[in-house]
Formats: C-alpha cells, structure tokens, sequence
C-alpha cells in the first residue's frame, strides 16, 4: 500500500511548510528580516509500463506510460529579498539600507558577515558596531568631543566636533553586493556569510552603480507580510489534514482486505 509512505512524505513536507510559515511570523518585527518560502519536488516515479516502449512485435509503442509516485520531498528554502518598509526612529545611529546592499561586519575569528539591520552603536572606542559588539567596516571612529553625527545617502560619515563650526569627515560606509543573495548562509543574529552559491561580494559606495542609499534615523523592518503568512498557514494546515486522511483511507482499506475470509 503506497498510499500510506506517500501521505507520510506529504505531512513531513506540511511540518515543514509550517515551520518556514511560523519561522516568518516570528520574526515579524525583526529589523531587516527577509522572509523565506518552502520549495518541494515529487519524488522519484516507479514504471510500471514505460512510455515509449514496444507494445507489439510490429514496432508500436505506448504513448503514454503508467507511473506511480512516491510521494513528496522539500527541496530548498528560498530566500525572498524584497525591500522591506522604512521606518523613522530619528536615532542617528539607526540607518536603513533602501535598496541593494549589505553591511559588512567583522565577527570576532576575523571573518566578515553581512546584514540589513542598520540599528548601530558607539563602543568604548567610538567605533561603529552592532548590538553584539561586533564591528562595522570598513571601520570608523567617532570622537570623543562629536557633539553629533550625520551620515548622507551615499554613506559619507561627518561629525560635528565641539568648538569647530565646519563638520569633520569621519570616513565612508561601504556596502556589499552579490550576484545572488539568496545563496548566503544566515547564522542568526541578523548576520549572513558568504557562500560558494552567493559569489564573492561586491563592495562599493552607497548609491553608486548597483548600490541602494543610506538614510539615517530610520530601520529597515521586516518583509513579512503577516496577511499572506496566515493565509498560508491556512493552506499548509488544510494539506496536513489531506494527507493524513489519506493515509487513514489507506488504513481502513488495508482492515478491509484483513477482514475478508476465504
């Protein structure tokens, strides 16, 4: 009886449809968040008349096959990298990415990450960093004596500095591009690493060539859109209960068959 493994691989898949939905509404208000969607494939077909082989000694042959399925399986979870809505905080040190471009962020064995998330900090030494300390390149120091800081669209950093009337400029933001973003690793805390798949990154200036602008005081929020989610959701739920059904269809004929006597 096929049918019970086959409306096993289709629960198995809904489990995991809903944990990619679930995933997505949990992180509703996370900053920058990109949300992912499920991909399945249908599993490998067993033949039990192969289309296009000899039907007759004369040279004719089936046009069409008979084939089985086996069911179900995930196959990725893709990345969709929507621009999400921008929202004002009027902190200075929030800063949104509109349009394409990453971060970059130095993790603490040395390695660069990438995120979205714009809600920056001042450490000890003044330097850029994200919530958990790690630092922002390429790396800029603000000084001590900074009565205010101001960074443009195109990710000039400038500071005013008390007893001077002119603003002092601090250095450049740089983002980072790739030929495919949905290939890189996320590792949590807002951060993704670079892959074989994504490419090797691209960086350059904010509104240059390939490259979205920066604008300070606002956070980039997530691109969840929670009536889809749910919508969704609703979806993966009503497929379980189909799949399950099936496979206690497939029960109750296999109780049949069980119960005929000779």
């Amino acid at each position: 009886m096929r049918a019970l493994s086959i409306g096993a691989t289709g629960m198995e898949a809904q489990q995991l449809n809903v944990e990619v939905i679930s995933n997505n509404i949990a992180n509703l208000s996370t900053t920058g968040f990109k949300r992912s969607r499920a991909e399945f494939q249908d599993l490998l077909y067993q033949n039990m008349r192969s289309v296009g082989s000899a039907s007759s000694d004369t040279g004719t042959i089936l046009p069409s096959g008979l084939q089985v399925g086996l069911g179900v399986k995930p196959a990725a979870t893709y990345r969709i990298n929507e621009q999400g809505n921008l929202t004002v905080t009027n902190n200075p040190l929030d800063i949104a990415v509109n349009g394409r471009g990453y971060f970059q962020v130095q993790l603490p064995d040395g390695t660069t990450a990438y995120t979205r998330a714009g809600s920056l900090q001042l450490n000890a030494s003044g330097q850029f960093v994200t919530p958990d300390g790690f630092t922002v390149l390429p790396n800029i120091t603000v000084p001590t004596t900074a009565t205010s800081i101001t960074v443009n669209a195109s990710g000039q950093v400038l500071a005013t500095v008390s007893g001077q009337t002119a603003q002092t400029t601090l250095g450049q933001l740089q983002l980072a591009n790739f030929i495919n973003p949905t290939g890189l690793d996320a590792i949590g805390q807002n951060l993704l690493k670079e892959t074989q798949a994504s490419g090797s990154p691209i960086t350059g200036s904010p509104q240059s060539t390939g490259f979205g602008s920066l604008v300070q005081g606002s956070l980039e929020t997530s691109n969840v859109d929670i009536v889809s989610e749910i919508t969704n959701l609703i979806t993966a739920q009503r497929a379980y209960e189909m799949n399950s059904k099936v496979i206690n269809t497939a029960d109750q004929m296999l109780s049949t068959a069980n119960q005929i006597k000779s």
